[in-house]
């Protein structure tokens, strides 16, 4: 499964850096961790029972520039797939768009901020499972909103970098376990550079 979904993120990476680039436009990648509270999917950082946990994953990153302070960025995540595919055998990809508004800059620095839009789709078993003792496996998919507020700087090599916090929420659905629709909240501390 995890070879499947890995041709898939590849695929979509490379469609969207050719649609996405341009002269003004950049890809590269985001680096993200913090929490969430999960009534539905099992979390591997956290005990049999616990509702939610820690959150992390690295992401392809390309963004398309409309205007000098209007950018759309499309984030495809990479590590907690193929981590969770090969390790774990469960599934939890969350691609997304974001809405990024740029502030007036003012010494190098602009204030960045936008709403975000994703689909999560998650395979596995729910949080009464563990990691020696799990429940049966279920599909579960369901739509996800974003809000990102942070900086965006610009090193001496003129290369982008980003830095945030992004609030999400997302419902989970699902037709096979009694817990759906499930709730996921969480906060995280993000991070974009430019190839």
């Amino acid at each position: 499964m995890e070879n499947r979904i890995f041709l898939w993120m590849m695929i979509l990476f490379i469609l969207s850096t050719s649609i996405f680039a341009g002269q003004e436009d950049w890809t590269g990648i985001k680096i993200m961790a913090g929490a969430r509270y999960d009534n539905i999917r099992m979390c591997v950082g956290s005990d049999a029972g616990v509702k939610g946990g820690p959150i992390a994953d690295i992401m392809f990153l390309t963004k398309k520039q409309f205007t000098p302070g209007q950018v759309l960025a499309l984030e495809i995540p990479v590590m907690r797939p193929i981590l969770f595919g090969a390790a774990f055998e469960m599934l939890q990809f969350e691609p997304q768009l974001t809405l990024q508004f740029t502030g007036k800059k003012v010494d190098n620095r602009s204030l960045i901020f936008g709403p975000g839009l994703g689909v999560s789709l998650h395979y596995g078993p729910d949080y009464n499972s563990s990691l020696d003792d799990r429940g049966d496996p279920f599909f579960a998919a369901g739509p996800m909103v974003s809000g990102l507020i942070g900086i965006r700087t610009v090193n001496k090599n003129n290369k982008i970098r980003n830095y945030g916090i992004r609030i999400f929420y997302l419902p989970l659905f699902s037709s096979e376990t009694d817990l759906s629709p499930g709730t996921v909240l969480g906060l995280v501390f993000e991070s974009h550079f430019q190839f």
